[in-house]
C-alpha cells in the first residue's frame, strides 16, 4: 500500500510505477514502495529539485537491484 507521503509526491509515484514494472517478477510492490520512500527521505535536501526525479529513480533502482541479488 502506498502511504500518504508517496501520493503527495509525484516523483515517488512515478518511480514506484516504473520500478514495480521492472522488478515485478522478483520483488513485491510493497518492497519497491518502501525502497522508493526510503530513497526519497535520504535524498531530501541533498539534491537540487530539478534532479530529484532522476536521482530518486537511480538510488531506488540500485537498492532494489541489490535486494534482487540477495533474494
Amino acid at each position: 500500500m502506498i502511504t500518504q507521503d508517496a501520493r503527495a509526491d509525484r516523483y515517488c509515484l512515478e518511480a514506484i510505477g516504473r520500478l514495480t514494472a521492472e522488478f515485478h517478477d522478483v520483488l513485491p510492490r510493497a518492497a519497491v514502495t518502501d525502497t522508493v520512500l526510503a530513497a526519497r527521505r535520504d535524498l531530501e535536501g541533498q539534491v537540487a529539485r530539478e534532479a530529484l526525479a532522476e536521482m530518486l529513480h537511480r538510488l531506488a533502482h540500485h537498492r532494489l537491484a541489490r535486494l534482487r541479488v540477495d533474494a
